[in-house]
């Protein structure tokens, strides 16, 4: 199982399984446009540009067996930028341009390229992508992932998320300027920030988060579940007692239920599916990855009435994509970062009903979000609840209702 390998290079040296997504590939690398893809984090967006990285570089030994094997002929090599904005902090204005100067430094120092290191980050970056077309006669691909995580860290502080606005503005800018230079454009989030350049400057982005095309490109459907992993799913249901369809029922409640678009196209949650199967139990390991403390702020904030989170939950069309630092309403920003999914849209409204995907969502979220509005620690919480349940189980309803006083 490929747990915390997101390069699919390595994935494929290391023999590790691969649910096949190179048509995706296929499709996104045949047109011209420039992509952004919203998905929530740990599920596939940095495996899923490792990628588009390899068959950009024409590695074309890595996609043997594979769709896209039979789809391409020419596997020709472009020069590729590959940012990754995941591994730093970014607590300061300094730390943010400190972080994209070094990976220059490094694409420069790897395509044999000299620039002045004190000019401003934006510059470098566009020298960079001119230097690479000129000296390789082929346009650039640039591949940039998780681009919002300084924003969404800076989220509690609007000054400082302002300053590092300021420095990502003209830095993804540059993706306009140097278009005639670029074969092909991928940024991966979680969020749509509307006050970001690239979504009011880049006007010619093509959004696919959402479009039903491409409803599967990260997430593991059904089939390919039981396409994939039969084998996995039966030595799991040997370790456990159960029978092939109990567990398969058990992993449907427990990571199934993520969908994207308009279509009834749903998805498991590849990172929660893959440690299961490694350690032959089920357990909530995405939620165990951590909750990022911003949600939870965001709702403080907003003074979000989280009994809304006891049946649907709407949003309007135009915002259930879009958020801002400074926004009154979560919900969008819950949806993007896949604590609650599409459960129905209305068309003539206009609007889509959200909800938890699965149990694994349901219950880490509100275990988690219990201690923080009744300001008790999570062992306290949790033991009242524990006991709530083993009183109510036991048929003990003097008990029940003497521990729900207790716990209010």
């Amino acid at each position: 199982m490929p747990i915390g390998i997101q390069d699919f290079e390595k994935l494929r040296d290391f023999g590790c399984v691969y649910v096949d997504k190179t048509e995706y590939v296929w499709q996104l690398a045949s047109e011209p446009s420039p992509y952004f893809l919203s998905r929530p984090r740990r599920f596939g967006k940095s495996l899923l540009l490792t990628t588009l990285k390899a068959y950009f570089q024409g590695k074309k030994e890595l996609f043997d067996g594979l769709a896209i094997a039979g789809l391409e002929t020419e596997w020709l090599e472009y020069p590729v930028i590959h940012l990754d904005f995941n591994p730093s902090r970014y607590d300061s204005v300094a730390s943010l341009n400190y972080f994209i100067a070094d990976c220059l430094n490094e694409l420069e120092k790897m395509y044999e390229l000299t620039s002045k290191d004190d000019a401003p980050v934006e510059i470098r970056f566009k020298n960079l992508i001119n230097s690479l077309y000129q000296k390789t006669g082929r346009q650039v691909v640039i591949l940039i992932d998780e681009y919002d995580k300084p924003l969404l860290e800076s989220m509690a502080d609007e000054k400082l998320n302002a300053g590092l606005r300021a420095v990502l503005k003209p830095f993804y800018g540059v993706l306009k300027s140097a278009d005639a230079a670029l074969r092909f454009v991928m940024l991966t989030g979680v969020t749509r920030f509307s006050k970001v350049s690239i979504f009011s400057d880049l006007n010619q982005l093509n959004e696919i988060g959402m479009d039903t095309a491409f409803s599967c490109i990260c997430g593991i459907t059904e089939a390919e579940l039981l396409e994939n992993f039969k084998p996995e799913l039966e030595a799991l249901a040997k370790a456990n007692g159960k029978s092939f369809e109990e567990t398969l029922t058990a992993m449907r409640k427990n990571f199934n239920g993520y969908r994207f678009t308009k279509r009834n196209e749903k998805v498991y949650n590849p990172f929660s599916l893959l440690n299961t199967f490694a350690k032959q139990d089920i357990q909530y390991y995405w939620f165990a990855t951590g909750t990022p403390t911003f949600l939870f702020t965001e709702l403080e904030r907003t003074g979000f009435d989280v009994r809304q989170f006891n049946g649907d939950i709407t949003v309007s069309e135009m915002k259930i994509n879009d958020y801002q630092s400074g926004d009154t309403n979560p919900v969008p920003l819950l949806y993007q970062s896949g604590y609650l999914t599409i459960t129905g849209f209305n068309a003539k409204k206009r609007r889509y009903n959200l909800g938890f995907p699965n149990e694994e969502v349901k219950y880490g979220f509100l275990g988690n979000l219990l201690p923080r509005y009744i300001k008790a620690d999570a062992d306290k919480t949790n033991y009242y609840v524990g006991n709530l349940s083993d009183t109510f189980e036991a048929g003990d309803l003097e008990g029940f209702f003497k521990q729900l006083r207790a716990f209010f």
